[in-house]
């Protein structure tokens, strides 16, 4: 008799959870639907152009120089082989003020 109560409030417990999860991620979704897709189309503007719908202003670093919201991406990664990365490092840690200089033999 214990076990099915335990059966029963496990499965009742994982049933909320799962709803929840579900209810979370539409919730989520159409946040990030209604957010973003009118921000800094005001006309009337640049100050009322810098507040989004939930009434808090926009970063200015995601604003360019007359105020409106700018659509570049802002880092712009170079991919760097593994070889490179490493001799990058090496010539780091042997620029480091604490290193001694090293002999061919020692390394």
């Amino acid at each position: 008799m214990l076990h099915l109560m335990y059966i029963l409030a496990f499965t009742v417990i994982a049933f909320l959870a799962i709803s929840n999860l579900i209810r979370s991620l539409v919730t989520v979704s159409m946040d990030s639907q209604r957010r973003y897709s009118a921000a800094g189309k005001s006309s009337s503007g640049t100050k009322e152009a810098n507040w989004n719908r939930t009434g808090t202003t926009v970063h200015p670093e995601l604003l360019d120089e007359s105020g409106q919201p700018i659509d570049e991406p802002l880092l712009v990664m170079r991919s760097v082989t593994v070889e490179d990365a490493r001799q990058q490092l090496d010539a780091l840690y042997k620029a480091s003020p604490g290193q001694t200089q090293e002999t061919e033999e020692d390394a």
